[in-house]
């Protein structure tokens, strides 16, 4: 038995793997990946603040129980964007 091609994702982001080094995150068609070294705000996170990411105007990544913002551009030349980030 076979079965059917799954039908086009409704969602335009989801995360799709939490991992002890990482998020890999699906943005229209395109994964990313959010290592905790690149971005420390995700490394203690509760799961579900991690799930409620929410695609703005196209472009923006915005975690609201985490208070995360990124911009798509940063993901893809993430050289460009070095973190600063102290505790």
């Amino acid at each position: 038995m076979r079965s059917n091609v799954a039908g086009k994702s409704t969602s335009r982001v989801e995360i799709g793997n939490i991992s002890k080094y990482g998020i890999w995150l699906l943005v229209k068609d395109r994964e990313y990946f959010l290592s905790y070294g690149d971005f420390p705000w995700f490394e203690h996170a509760k799961v579900s603040d991690i799930f409620a990411v929410k695609l703005l105007h196209s472009h923006h990544l915005y975690w609201p129980g985490l208070d995360v913002d990124i911009e798509l551009s940063s993901l893809e030349n993430i050289e460009n964007y070095p973190l600063v980030y102290k505790k």
